[in-house]
């Protein structure tokens, strides 16, 4: 069953600068999910960067005011839901950090992270989600994404979601926990480490025979599937709100062109 509230939370999307730009189905997809488990949605278009790339580099002062733009523009929210555990974990974990020493911002700080969320944490965790409407044909093996896996917890949560989709077969990969070598911007700082980091884990994905791989990650899935698509493996790529929403079988993989 589908979780229905009879007071449902009014959930602010945070849609992410890569969904947005690369791969918006995503976010159509977090829309039915959010609305099948009976959610108000709002997408608020005053939403920039969440401030990641900037506190990561070291731009503290930019982080800083990004992450007020995005405080402000989602005040009004019981709740902030992100397809990604990398821009949730900054959100919710890294805000506060951010506002150490400004003790107004910080109080806010606190208080908009509180109510921030991975997408799938959030429908199982938090709205108690434990089957969905959907199916799915095919095998599937799972990458956790570093900052939902160890920021964030979410590892159990999407399995438990993939399980009840009829006709999908999760064959698990060697090591799904370590790194696809990504990193936001550690790809671009350590090119070669980065690119034996994803060479490691494309093998590890061919070697489980999954059709399909998922993840809660564009970030990661575009590094994975490029990474695929230049040996020349049959393996599909998609987020995994794709499947659970069931938009995923009549649409490209990532990484594949547009159907004529």
């Amino acid at each position: 069953m589908i979780n229905k509230s009879k007071n449902p939370p009014y959930v602010g999307l945070f849609i992410t600068c890569l969904v947005d730009s690369f791969r918006p189905n995503i976010g159509f997809a977090t829309v039915k999910l959010l609305e099948q488990a009976g959610c108000k949605l709002g997408v608020p278009e005053q939403q920039t960067c969440c401030g990641q790339p900037a506190f990561n580099s070291g731009d503290l002062e930019d982080s800083r005011a990004l992450a007020r733009q995005t405080i402000d523009a989602f005040a009004e929210f019981d709740y902030v839901v992100a397809p990604s555990g990398s821009c949730a974990s900054m959100m919710k974990k890294h805000y506060v950090e951010l506002f150490e020493e400004d003790t107004k911002w910080k109080q806010k700080a606190e208080q908009f992270s509180a109510k921030c969320f991975e997408l799938v944490s959030f429908l199982t965790d938090v709205l108690g989600v434990e089957d969905l409407a959907a199916d799915f044909n095919h095998s599937v093996t799972y990458h956790d994404s570093c900052s939902g896996l160890r920021e964030l917890g979410v590892q159990e949560q999407p399995r438990q979601l993939l399980s009840k989709i009829q006709g999908l077969t999760l064959k698990e990969m060697k090591e799904p926990y370590v790194c696809c070598g990504f990193g936001g911007t550690f790809c671009v700082k350590f090119p070669d480490i980065s690119t034996r980091m994803v060479s490691d884990k494309v093998e590890n994905i061919q070697q489980s025979q999954a059709e399909i791989l998922l993840a809660g990650d564009l970030g990661c899935l575009m590094n994975m599937a490029g990474r695929l698509k230049r040996l020349d493996s049959p393996v599909k790529v998609y987020h995994v709100a794709e499947v659970l929403a069931g938009m995923a079988e009549n649409t490209p993989a990532i990484g594949e062109g547009e159907k004529e």
